[in-house]
């Protein structure tokens, strides 16, 4: 079986390397050592990374991030490359289900924060995973906080829709791959198009940014 997961950290690992390690990334006030910092504190040390999400755990997440961005860069690159070890991720099954999304938008972080960047292609059998993903991945990101009513279209015509019913509508449209960009809060550098109402973009572009 095709593991996407292993191939877009392996994507990734690569794109950190020719970086180096303080090159600009699309996560705010991250270089790359930061990014391969907080990559190997999620796998390794689950004791922390709950601070991701958490907010009153966010303090020891960030003491624990910066113990590892104080190794060498190439000693963090290692341990993205070869995974978590002893971990919850280890299992089987649960590299793809949570690193797919992970290491696919990382990766874009990377590629696409210098100037002349260009969407890539995504394999066809990888993109169908995303947009599958992808309700489920708004959810997550925005939530509650969807001002509109969000619907999603893949260029053969299919739509998903988030958010709040019986209000204004947003419609997105893009690449799987570039939607799941956008959900992640990406939208500046993601390739899709918006088409909406003047105050519905407005209050959405306050919750997911785009260009």
């Amino acid at each position: 079986m095709t593991s996407f997961a292993r191939g877009e950290r392996e994507r990734l690992a690569r794109l950190l390397a020719a970086a180096g390690p303080e090159a600009p990334t699309l996560c705010v006030g991250w270089t790359t050592r930061d990014l391969a910092a907080h990559l190997v504190l999620r796998e390794r040390r689950l004791d922390a990374a709950a601070g991701i999400r958490l907010r009153p755990l966010a303090g020891w997440t960030a003491r624990v991030q910066e113990q590892y961005r104080a190794r060498p860069y190439e000693q963090l690159l290692h341990l993205v490359r070869t995974g978590p070890g002893l971990s919850l991720f280890a299992l089987p099954g649960v590299d793809e289900a949570a690193n797919l999304v992970e290491y696919y938008v990382h990766a874009e972080d990377v590629r696409r924060a210098g100037d002349g960047w260009s969407a890539e292609p995504v394999a066809p059998s990888m993109a169908e995973l995303l947009w599958k993903r992808l309700p489920m991945l708004v959810r997550l990101e925005a939530g509650r906080r969807l001002p509109v009513r969000l619907v999603l279209r893949h260029p053969d015509g299919r739509t998903a829709a988030v958010g709040p019913q019986g209000g204004r509508t947003v419609e997105v449209s893009g690449e799987p791959g570039e939607l799941v960009l956008y959900a992640f809060g990406r939208g500046e550098r993601a390739a899709v198009e918006l088409a909406g109402e003047r105050e519905a973009l407005e209050a959405l572009r306050v919750v997911l940014p785009f260009g």
